[in-house]
């Protein structure tokens, strides 16, 4: 994964620490609350119940994004996005410590804990945010080049959220370029004193951003920049870390080739992911059989005697094999009588189950038993169906490529990008789904599991 400037700490390193005082700060609120009701942590050996206090704490926080870099929102966003996670984590701990070993800890123990947290976590955020407006987790940006290319940065990343990590201080405008970048936020640079003009403007990273880049690139500077302790990189590189996704409309071909990554085509890890994926789905189908028996039911009485509880449909798995997926009915049998179709916004074609089941994805928990099968993975790049393929291959680069791991129940995808019923959001999915195959690791897969939770409570996405 593209990494940043040394010597400056990043925003993944940034958020790494809040979450490290977050649950320092709820184990004292723990301690503080054992305390006023007569506990001692050392008599009753409650390390344990401290512990798992804190990582309920911890990951009902993830599932709403609140770890999440490029997460958006207004400060009230925030403060409800906490609330509904230590409204998970009440529920989460109420039931573990009712049923679990940790019988010590009263629940009112627990539940006071929880109050003097939230209050604790929203004062640690609003001072987290404050420090995000300054430059201690910032450093400071030249791009070269005022063309197509460098515009992308002016255009697509002008959101404070999206500058989290960076101060762009402006452009430079190389020989070659058509001038697309404002004239306001170009400056005039002599690039023979490139390492000089850096070194005096506290310049931590260059964007090499010019539309020609072999041509007209000052490359003896650039040289000189890196011995100079200053990063180098360029443009596709710097949009990936910082967006999160791969910028296709940008990137050279050898892009592709020479990056770093790919981890997920070795042996040991595919090993691994398809261990984590049983494990997973049958821990998840323990917890989930009485729902799924109940929209059965629903399904079957709305539809009348005789009607499909299931749905299957053709899709195109890893290396471009079709393999039947399992859904529970969400249209009406007739649906698509007329060929297939994009799903729509309040699409009539849907049931009246089945608009709910959608919104919570309740229809999607029979792939499960896709996953147990082998066909599709818990993490990956959604199963698309054959006719689309077809189309969305023919005008998007690199579609392929998304085949060439697992599809997944969910996916980085997911989680980043709303629901898309076009070739310019199936576009912007495949840019999130190439970054997940590019920079796969087990963590990514655990932070979107995780944050899944929050797709499927706000009904993200869903049609």
């Amino acid at each position: 994964m593209p990494g940043y400037p040394v010597g400056k700490l990043s925003v993944k390193h940034s958020y790494a620490l809040l979450a490290i005082s977050e649950a320092i700060a709820m184990l004292a609120c723990l301690f503080l609350s054992m305390k006023d009701a007569g506990h001692n942590f050392f008599d009753h050996l409650l390390c344990l119940g401290c512990i798992v206090f804190v990582i309920i704490g911890f990951l009902s926080m993830a599932a709403m994004g609140l770890y999440r870099s490029q997460q958006r929102g207004t400060s009230s966003e925030q403060a409800a996005r906490i609330f509904l996670s230590f409204t998970l984590a009440s529920i989460a701990e109420g039931v573990i410590f009712s049923i679990g070993p940790m019988t010590e800890l009263q629940p009112k123990v627990v539940f006071m804990a929880l109050g003097l947290s939230f209050i604790t976590v929203c004062t640690l955020r609003y001072l987290f945010n404050k420090l995000h407006t300054t430059d201690l987790f910032k450093h400071r940006v030249l791009v070269l080049g005022t063309g197509e290319r460098a515009n992308f940065i002016q255009d697509r990343l002008r959101r404070t959220s999206d500058r989290k990590g960076f101060n762009l201080l402006g452009y430079i405008r190389i020989e070659g370029d058509t001038p697309c970048v404002p004239p306001e936020y170009q400056l005039s640079v002599d690039l023979r004193h490139l390492v000089d003009f850096a070194g005096r403007h506290g310049v931590k990273e260059l964007v090499l951003a010019a539309d020609k880049h072999q041509d007209h690139l000052p490359m003896h500077e650039l040289h000189e920049c890196r011995l100079a302790g200053i990063n180098v990189i360029d443009i596709a590189s710097f949009i990936e870390r910082e967006s999160g996704k791969i910028p296709l409309r940008m990137m050279p071909p050898s892009w592709m080739a020479y990056g770093q990554g790919y981890r997920i085509g070795r042996q040991f890890v595919r090993m691994g992911k398809r261990l984590f994926d049983i494990l997973i789905s049958l821990l998840l189908l323990m917890l989930v059989w009485p729902i799924m028996l109940m929209t059965a039911l629903l399904i079957r009485l709305e539809g009348g005697r005789g009607s499909p509880v299931l749905y299957q449909q053709t899709r195109v798995g890893l290396r471009e094999k079709p393999f039947k997926i399992y859904k529970f009915r969400s249209m009406k049998v007739d649906a698509e009588a007329n060929g297939a179709m994009w799903a729509l916004k309040c699409d009539q074609r849907v049931t009246a189950t089945g608009s709910f089941i959608r919104k919570y994805r309740i229809d999607e928990l029979p792939q499960l038993f896709n996953i147990l099968r082998g066909d599709m993975s818990f993490i990956g790049p959604r199963p698309e169906r054959p006719e689309f393929v077809e189309t969305l291959a023919l005008s998007l680069p690199y579609y392929h490529d998304r085949h060439k791991v697992k599809p997944g129940l969910t996916g980085w995808a997911q989680i980043c990008y709303s629901y898309g019923s076009s070739e310019e959001d199936a576009l912007e999915k495949l840019q999130y789904d190439l970054y997940y195959v590019k920079n796969f690791s087990f963590l990514l897969d655990t932070m979107i599991l995780i944050q899944t939770v929050e797709v499927i409570l706000f009904g993200k996405g869903s049609r």
